[in-house]
């Protein structure tokens, strides 16, 4: 027999040298000194993004807070240079001169008118939020009045509420007398919590619909497929979804209600029963002069606001949302 041919045959060379050892870096592991810096440092990163931010809070909150608080502890006139210390005097003579805060009544109007606006806002929300023709154009036009500055608009409804004006007109067409909208004090604050829930509509409006859109449509097929109708679907998918954000906006209605200031200041001054409790500590610093009193009334306030925030967090908490 013959051998095999295996002469034709070429065989890959096989390195039989023992491998190289990898070459060494400068820095192949760190040491511990160089990890503990880098640990130091991660720690404070997130506070540079916030510095900014917490000197802004600072400097035009908590400061003014301080000298509000500050003032309120003292007679000042608001101009003289000198400042008498007299305690806790502002606060016991604003506590026992009830007259003083029988201006809350009137936010109660705009406690209503909250309420209508923010149930206005929920449902041109939700319909929006469907596929409506124009949507786009009737987003623009509810949101356009928070654009609009405040003082305009209380010059531009001066107009329209004025005796024979655009409100009277339209009324006429209707077989309705002329009515004096801001002269009668039982219609002021109607008339005046009317503009604020169409100036700031448009707001929670929008703040309705960009939590809507969050939800996914995945529900939204699943609720048709077992024959929910759109009240069902806003019942059982919508407003539990966005339920944060309407708590957000009662919030946001109730501390607005007791504070409100710009329209009825500029539309009547406080005059026909319609001064709230912002007018008045206005008028006691800058018209009588009792900055120290007008300080402790803005401190009360401030107190009340928080007060009532807190109730409502406390009774109406937010459901945590747990991932699956």
């Amino acid at each position: 027999m013959s051998a095999p041919r295996t002469a034709g045959r070429r065989h890959p060379a096989r390195n039989l040298s023992p491998p190289e050892a990898p070459a060494a870096t400068a820095k192949t592991v760190a040491s511990p000194h160089h990890a503990g810096r880098r640990r130091g440092y991660r720690w404070f990163t997130p506070w540079l993004y916030l510095l900014i931010p917490l000197a802004l809070l600072v400097t035009f909150t908590c400061l003014p807070v301080v000298d509000l608080i500050s003032y309120s502890l003292t007679d000042w006139d608001g101009i003289s240079p000198t400042r008498n210390f007299v305690g806790l005097a502002n606060y016991h003579d604003l506590f026992t001169r009830p007259q003083l805060f029988r201006v809350f009544w009137v936010s109660l109007f705009y406690l209503v008118g909250s309420a209508v606006q923010i149930c206005a806002a929920l449902y041109y929300a939700t319909v929006l939020s469907f596929n409506t023709r124009l949507r786009n154009l009737f987003k623009g036009i509810l949101f356009f009045p928070y654009l609009i500055n405040g003082v305009a608009i209380g010059f531009v409804f001066l107009y329209f509420f004025q005796p024979g004006g655009t409100l009277d007109t339209i009324l006429h067409w209707f077989g309705a007398g002329q009515h004096l909208w801001l002269g009668d004090p039982d219609l002021v604050n109607p008339s005046l919590a009317g503009v604020s829930v169409w100036r700031f509509m448009g707001l929670n409006m929008v703040l309705f619909l960009g939590a809507i859109q969050s939800i996914s449509p995945d529900l939204y097929e699943a609720a048709a497929l077992d024959g929910a109708n759109r009240w069902q679907q806003f019942r059982h998918i919508i407003a539990p979804s966005i339920r944060p954000i309407i708590s957000l906006s009662v919030i946001l209605a109730v501390s607005g209600a007791l504070s409100v200031f710009e329209i009825p200041f500029i539309m009547t001054g406080g005059a026909n029963n319609s001064q709230t409790f912002v007018i008045q500590t206005i008028k006691l610093a800058f018209n009588f002069n009792k900055t120290g009193l007008a300080s402790a009334a803005a401190v009360v306030l401030l107190a009340i606001v928080l007060l009532v925030t807190w109730l409502q967090r406390l009774l109406f908490p937010d459901d945590k949302v747990e991932s699956q």
